[in-house]
């Protein structure tokens, strides 16, 4: 009788136990030399292809409620599509980048099958200010955890004209309404 009480007390606190290392709040902290973020802009008659820089970026996040916080910050002055005529207008008249030198992602929620090693599929909901505006936007990507290190991609879709960029067809050349962003990221993780 004594044995079947120890038991359940003893699982009990085993479980107590566990739950805090995989609930503790993560920080995830991005290395800019390690970290990528690309755009795509289709247009009529070709694809444009660019870069920007991330100037600094954390997520920290709860895995047992998704709550989030943290901050990514693009440097919109680094820019580059492999063109200088286009990315000066693109700085110029596009993104008014000496303006609005900074693109900036604020997560709010994180979901996921949140693993503490391995991989794990995400979405992100946050803010995303652009070009003096700020609006709602989901990022989805995957994160790869491997002791205090972390790889991860992300995706999302900027409607920018939402933001009051300035859509830069012409009356030849017709682009389309929103860029796409993909992210290669690189960084460490902290308990």
């Amino acid at each position: 009788m004594r044995k079947t009480r120890i038991m359940p007390a003893v699982l009990l606190f085993i479980f107590a136990a566990a739950v805090p290392l995989f609930a503790q709040e993560r920080l995830l902290e991005f290395d800019p030399a390690q970290t990528r973020v690309e755009f795509t802009l289709n247009d009529i008659l070709h694809t444009v292809h660019g870069r920007f820089r991330l100037a600094q970026g954390s997520i920290r996040f709860d895995p047992a409620t998704g709550k989030a916080g943290g901050l990514l910050v693009v440097d919109a002055t680094s820019g580059e599509s492999g063109s200088g005529a286009r990315d000066r207008k693109m700085h110029k008249e596009i993104l008014e980048s000496q303006r609005f030198p900074e693109i900036r992602f604020v997560p709010i929620r994180v979901t996921g099958s949140m693993a503490p090693q391995g991989e794990w599929q995400y979405e992100v909901q946050g803010m995303f200010a652009l070009h003096g505006s700020e609006r709602a936007l989901n990022m989805t990507g995957t994160v790869q955890i491997s002791g205090d290190r972390f790889t991860g991609t992300a995706h999302f879709v900027v409607p920018y004209a939402n933001w009051g960029v300035k859509n830069p067809s012409t009356f030849i050349l017709r682009v389309s309404d929103k860029v796409e962003i993909n992210i290669t990221a690189a960084g460490r993780v902290t308990q």
